[in-house]
């Protein structure tokens, strides 16, 4: 377990930048953006909430749907590659949705334009766009406005860049990023295994497919050949996780961390924030308060150390 545990920069040394975390793990799921913050922190020491503002505000980063169809926060230059392998094979399922939605092919289509002519002056807020697609006539009720951002997240259109105010911002990747170059997919896979084995490692092919929600063949030929890196990391201490953290998220197995307890930490896609104990998820807890929901007794030196490290959770996010 420590080897995984280092894999994913929760033993031995923390990473000490943004960028940092992200070249180590790809991807960090930020289905809600707080997920994302608080899977930066864990990982990393001296940092807070602006800190990641400020990659985003800065370009050297983004949130966008990626693996598995799950917003993710990455790195700017990790896009193309990441975006290329990840999303074409969610636009089944997104048209699906779209339907459910009351939204036909053609309105869909329709929004594609509109948004890109909403983006065109800068960032805005998904409320300017629902306006913008309201004022043309495409259906916005319930979630409609979530997947025509979704569709034209996957024809490559728009991610999610700065924050605006408490909000982040939705931008055209033609000027945030700038043009984008065209991927290799025999190298971009290349790149896909190595880069998942150094932040999983032990894994499989099947660990791998889960996660990037690729094909088991192109796992496999992403990791054809590699080995994991041999991490040297001494057991860390109590930790806070955050919701949808990537140490249940990055296999396609999570017993080893939940030890029976599945049912209570995760259920309808929802994955609760954990306290970890050697490896081990070992309580529930509340990131507005600090309460803990214990599935057993803990001693009182794990509670005070689980204190400790939830007020560097309120300093964190303090903005």
């Amino acid at each position: 377990m420590t080897e995984r545990l280092a894999a994913q920069l929760l033993a031995g040394p923390k990473a000490t930048s943004v960028l940092q975390v992200l070249q180590r793990c790809v991807a960090v799921q930020s289905q809600e953006l707080r997920a994302g913050h608080l899977g930066v922190r864990a990982r990393s020491s001296g940092l807070s909430v602006a800190d990641v503002d400020a990659v985003l505000a800065d370009r050297s980063a983004v949130v966008t749907w990626a693996n598995r169809g799950t917003l993710h926060l990455i790195r700017s230059e990790d896009y193309p590659w990441l975006h290329a392998l990840t999303t074409p094979q969610l636009a089944t399922a997104n048209a699906t949705r779209l339907r459910q939605e009351g939204v036909t092919t053609a309105q869909a289509d329709r929004a594609l334009p509109i948004i890109k002519r909403a983006l065109s002056h800068g960032p805005a807020t998904r409320a300017e766009i629902r306006d913008a697609l309201q004022s043309k006539g495409v259906p916005v009720a319930g979630q409609a406005v979530v997947h025509l951002l979704l569709k034209a997240t996957l024809a490559g259109i728009c991610v999610r860049g700065p924050m605006l105010g408490r909000e982040q911002g939705f931008v055209l990747v033609a000027d945030w990023l700038g043009k984008q170059p065209r991927v290799d997919r025999s190298a971009a896979l290349r790149e896909l295994g190595a880069r998942y084995l150094a932040a999983h490692g032990p894994s499989t092919d099947r660990d791998l497919a889960k996660w990037a929600g690729i094909g088991l063949r192109d796992a496999r030929l992403a990791l054809e050949g590699l080995s994991p890196p041999s991490y040297d990391a001494p057991m860390p201490g109590p930790v806070l996780l955050g919701p949808w953290d990537e140490l249940l998220l990055g296999w396609e197995s999570r017993d080893e961390v939940l030890q029976g307890n599945t049912s209570v930490v995760t259920l309808n896609g929802i994955f609760k924030p954990i306290a970890l104990v050697r490896g081990r998820a070992v309580a529930t807890w509340t990131v507005s308060t600090g309460a803990l929901e214990p599935f057993a007794p803990l001693s009182a030196a794990v509670t005070k150390a689980l204190e400790k490290d939830y007020a560097d959770v309120q300093h964190f996010l303090a903005r």
